[in-house]
């Protein structure tokens, strides 16, 4: 994959293992960033979710609620 290929929420999803949805909330509260094209969709860094998927190992599958949780490497500080 090339560095600055964008995914769609649909890839994000697959790769955690939720519904489309939740990867736009997802960006909507912040927790992942995400670049909008001339139409408006989001579209999110393979890089930045791939490098979050290999920090949280195997608890990817799991992370449907994740409160408090930045995928920038950050926390919300709650």
């Amino acid at each position: 994959m090339a560095e600055n290929e964008l995914l769609t929420p649909s890839e994000v999803a697959i790769m955690f293992r939720v519904n489309p949805k939740t990867v736009t909330r997802w960006a909507r509260a912040g927790k992942i960033s995400a670049v909008r094209t001339l139409g408006g969709h989001r579209r999110f860094r393979a890089s930045e979710i791939r490098r979050f998927l290999e920090e949280v190992g195997d608890d990817a599958p799991h992370l449907g609620d994740m409160s408090g949780t930045r995928l920038n490497g950050s926390s919300s500080g709650r």
